[in-house]
């Protein structure tokens, strides 16, 4: 064999193993997004769980509530029926996602106003326990979108940052998007009782 074959056989080996573990390190970082997102929407689930025990504690104390516990309801399924696919992470369906989180959001607050007309409501056991997990839960919330925000900002810089870009723009991996707060979220909302 000439020696120039050599060389060119070597370069094309160093060329191909780079591909490999390149397109490899773009796989894996694709599929920690999408595990990512998962753990936000185990959150988000993890919420839709107990609000119904949340609004049966609090009907025992606050029957004529009732616009609001259904208020809380409705929110819940409605957020229940919005889903984004993974693969699939757009800004618009991240939005749609979040609308619909929001309103949930908006539900529980106004249920949770509910606790200074009731006392008894306050003092209730089930009641401190579930408020102390849906708070909880929405810490958890708040941790994993950072989370994801985290890995998609990796990932996204991974893809763009030369020679990935090249496989990346070979491959079809795309930028992911970002949680980004929501308009307005930088007003203190007003709690009127």
């Amino acid at each position: 064999m000439k020696k120039s074959t050599i060389i060119l056989l070597v370069v094309i080996a160093v060329v191909a193993l780079w591909g490999i573990t390149g397109y490899n390190g773009l796989v894996t970082a694709d599929e920690g997004v999408k595990t990512a997102w998962s753990q936000v929407e185990n959150q988000y689930q993890r919420r839709s769980d107990l609000i119904p025990n949340l609004v049966n504690t609090v009907k025992g104390y606050a029957e004529h509530e009732s616009q609001t516990l259904e208020g809380v309801v409705a929110a819940r399924a409605q957020a229940t029926q919005v889903t984004v696919d993974p693969e699939n992470l757009t800004p618009e369906a991240i939005s749609a996602y979040m609308e619909a989180q929001d309103a949930v959001t908006s539900a529980l607050g106004r249920l949770m106003m509910i606790r200074e007309a009731y006392p008894d409501l306050k003092a209730n056991q089930n009641f401190l326990e579930l408020q102390a997990q849906l708070e909880g839960t929405e810490n958890r919330i708040a941790v994993e979108r950072n989370r994801f925000n985290d890995v998609a900002r990796t990932y996204n810089t991974t893809i763009r940052r030369f020679p990935k870009n090249i496989l990346a723009s070979l491959f079809g991996f795309t930028a992911k998007p970002y949680f980004e707060a929501n308009e307005g979220a930088d007003v203190a909302p007003v709690v009127e009782f």
